[in-house]
């Protein structure tokens, strides 16, 4: 029997890869009130945020035989909280958009509108195939395209080296490509 609280997070990754639940436990009693704040900070209502760090252990939990070694699991848990909040926040600023939009428009006559509602679905559908992807090669992708930033930045946040993180957005842009390409035909 391990004493938990004095592992390091390499050691609870490891045993959380063989089903240690105890290992999930102390985990999740070492991270939830950090990820928690984090999301709150942002998001503001705190059920809201509440269910994205549930939701980040649930996806922790299921995705356990698929991690890697994570050296800095508070790193990881915290971009992954970051990167729900993004996703949060952007769909809230796409529904006010559109609700803007939709107030302040009459019928138009011209295919703008067509072309709007063809760029707007295009843009789901990208977002809805980036949400598919195999979360390390997703948040690589989004720290990359979304946030701009650097692969060695991706590589420090991530806890990984540049070579997996140029080899996780390549598979996710080549993912993508075909994809995207299959929507459009």
């Amino acid at each position: 029997m391990y004493n938990y609280n004095i592992l390091n997070d390499k050691e609870l990754t490891g045993l959380l890869q063989q089903d240690d639940e105890h290992a999930f436990t102390e985990i999740y009693n070492r991270y939830w009130s950090k990820l928690f704040a984090i999301a709150a900070n942002k998001i503001k209502e705190l059920d809201e945020a509440e269910e994205i760090v549930q939701d980040i252990f649930v996806s922790l939990w299921k995705r356990r035989n698929e991690l890697g070694v994570i050296d800095t699991l508070s790193s990881y848990l915290a971009v992954s909280v970051k990167y729900r909040v993004i996703k949060i926040l952007d769909k809230r600023n796409n529904q006010q958009k559109y609700s803007d939009y939709s107030q302040h428009t009459v019928n138009l006559t011209d295919d703008s509108t067509q072309q709007w509602l063809e760029f707007e679905e295009l843009r789901n559908r990208l977002a809805a195939f980036v949400a598919d992807l195999p979360e390390k090669c997703r948040l690589v992708y989004q720290l990359s395209r979304d946030s701009g930033f650097s692969q060695k930045r991706i590589a420090a946040e991530l806890g990984i080296s540049e070579k997996t993180v140029e080899a996780h957005l390549g598979k996710a842009l080549k993912t993508l490509r075909t994809r995207l390409s299959q929507f459009l035909l």
